[in-house]
């Protein structure tokens, strides 16, 4: 083992660091390996949500061709949606909704650290899921790299959260994301790999170069202003936010996609 070539190290240490954010991020099935480190997960946090799009997209594209109609596909889609990533960050943007709908700021981690959903976070969740599937059923084109760049674009902006704004709790999941992305440039393999992606929309089909630099505007938009948005509101970021923010990337992105598509 001591006589194994760097490159192959190497190697295997991606290897099992994708293991490793994938069962943190998602409920895949994946076999049991010991010694794995979660510290560093949120460093491929993009990477998951375009492998969670491109299974999306699989699925999609089965049902399509059983002969489902759209709005059926797409709501069979979100739900699939839910369902792989465990509704992990779907609960943060529940407590959330929940903490920002108090009035004192100084109860509002408070109301989000508690365990029961209020009003404001199940209104909160039934406009994601609405938004999702009512987008998803406009856009007819493409709609496998969409919904892999709406995945990969959230959690490029959970990333956005994690640099860019202070983190509010000594403890919790949120806390060794914080103390694992600590530079500016630790953004930039998942930006690369969804300009990557937008790329690939453009090489499938030259007319659709406009489409492919909105998806990129759209998506450092959306995720940068949406990160902001909650530290302006909290003064700071949380693993709860951390979810919030993709989630509601996710959203906005998908809809501003049917604007651009057409």
């Amino acid at each position: 083992m001591t006589n194994q070539p760097w490159w192959w190290k190497q190697w295997q240490k991606l290897l099992a660091n994708c293991l490793a954010s994938i069962i943190f991020y998602t409920t895949i099935p994946l076999p049991y390996i010991n010694d794995l480190d979660f510290q560093g997960v949120a460093h491929l946090a993009p990477f998951v949500g375009l492998s969670i799009g491109g299974i999306l997209g699989l699925c999609d594209a089965g049902m399509n061709y059983l002969g489902m109609p759209v709005l059926t596909r797409s709501a069979l889609v979100v739900a699939i949606w839910v369902a792989m990533t465990g509704g992990l960050h779907l609960d943060g943007a529940m407590d959330t909704a929940d903490g920002l709908a108090v009035g004192d700021p100084k109860r509002r981690l408070e109301v989000m650290a508690d365990s029961a959903t209020g009003a404001f976070g199940a209104m909160a969740a039934i406009a994601i899921l609405l938004l999702k599937t009512t987008a998803l059923t406009d856009i007819e084109e493409n709609r496998w790299l969409v919904m892999m760049a709406a995945c990969g674009w959230g959690r490029w902006g959970q990333q956005v959260a994690i640099v860019r704004y202070p983190y509010l709790k000594p403890t919790g999941k949120g806390a060794f994301h914080k103390q694992a992305i600590r530079s500016y440039k630790d953004l930039l393999p998942g930006l690369l790999l969804l300009f990557s992606l937008s790329g690939l929309l453009w090489l499938l089909n030259s007319q659709h170069l406009f489409l492919a630099l909105g998806m990129i505007l759209a998506g450092i938009a959306i995720a940068t202003l949406t990160a902001a948005w909650f530290n302006y509101k909290l003064g700071g970021q949380t693993g709860d936010t951390y979810g919030a923010v993709v989630e509601w990337t996710e959203a906005l992105f998908l809809c501003v996609l049917t604007a651009l598509g057409r």
